[in-house]
């Protein structure tokens, strides 16, 4: 669920930004009395996410419009499909458009793109899961839309989880100290993660009392060894440069999860249209 508080205050920002005082091109050309139908219509196969966010840009602005929605968030659509319409004063529509498709064009990539990545494990134990490789300031609606491709969230922030990286390693001294630290102040539901680069780490990470292990670019036969190392005390991790060619053989070497970060960080725009409807 995404507060919508939330999600009010990224769309305000999100028009101030783009209609500044007022929306030139419209109000010079477009009479004021004009009216508008403008029809939202897929353009490539996609997996629909931020389609709610999209009407509310519209309603923000244009209070008194009427948005008709065809689709809803998580559905899968064919390129071609109608996903829905909104109607109403001409100038106001106009000058939030682009940004109510620029919600759902990248929000619907983010979800669309990391399908793709569910699709490509599918049939292994491994479970694909977020980052906090995140647009700054879309966090919520980019983790959200990764739900909606089939992945699952790791940290929403910092203060979400305790994971234990290489920096705070190299402060701390050792996986050990900085594993007993955490123990000592965490609340008892919070999970502790360490992040290790080695298969010697990772017997350190055990050995401490880790309740989770993050295995860092590692090769796929080092994989494998944590994944023999840790006989399934914990869940294991794999995480750092992994790609839709790769993620299959990853997934196959028997670790429990896999993050991406390209998911948020790289997922390129869906292809969706909105279009004036002409009456003949």
């Amino acid at each position: 669920m995404i507060d919508p508080l939330v999600v009010e205050e990224l769309i305000d920002r999100a028009l101030a930004e783009d209609i500044g005082f007022a929306d030139l091109t419209s109000e010079l050309v477009i009479p004021a009395a004009a009216r508008a139908e403008l029809a939202l219509n897929a353009r490539q196969d996609i997996v629909v996410a931020g389609i709610d966010v999209a009407a509310q840009v519209f309603r923000r602005r244009v209070p008194e419009c009427r948005v008709e929605l065809r689709v809803k968030d998580g559905d899968r659509v064919n390129a071609g499909t109608a996903m829905g319409r909104v109607e109403g004063p001409a100038r106001g529509l106009l000058a939030v458009e682009r940004t109510a498709l620029n919600f759902l064009q990248h929000l619907s990539g983010v979800a669309t793109l990391t399908a793709q990545y569910v699709e490509r494990i599918a049939g292994t134990r491994a479970v694909l899961i977020d980052t906090r490789k995140t647009t700054p300031g879309l966090r919520a609606l980019e983790k959200h839309a990764a739900q909606l491709g089939g992945a699952r969230n790791h940290r929403l922030r910092l203060d979400d989880g305790v994971l234990i990286k290489d920096n705070h390693i190299s402060v701390c001294g050792s996986i050990a100290l900085a594993v007993k630290r955490a123990r000592s102040g965490v609340p008892v539901l919070t999970k502790i993660e360490v992040e290790c680069d080695t298969l010697e780490q990772v017997t350190e990470a055990l050995e401490a009392g880790a309740d989770m292990i993050l295995l860092d670019n590692m090769s796929l036969e080092d994989l494998r060894r944590a994944v023999a190392l840790s006989g399934g005390r914990v869940p294991l991790e794999a995480s750092g440069g992994v790609r839709l060619e790769t993620l299959r053989a990853v997934a196959e070497t028997g670790v429990d999860f896999i993050s991406v970060g390209r998911i948020t960080q790289s997922a390129p725009a869906a292809d969706i249209g909105l279009d004036a409807v002409v009456r003949t």
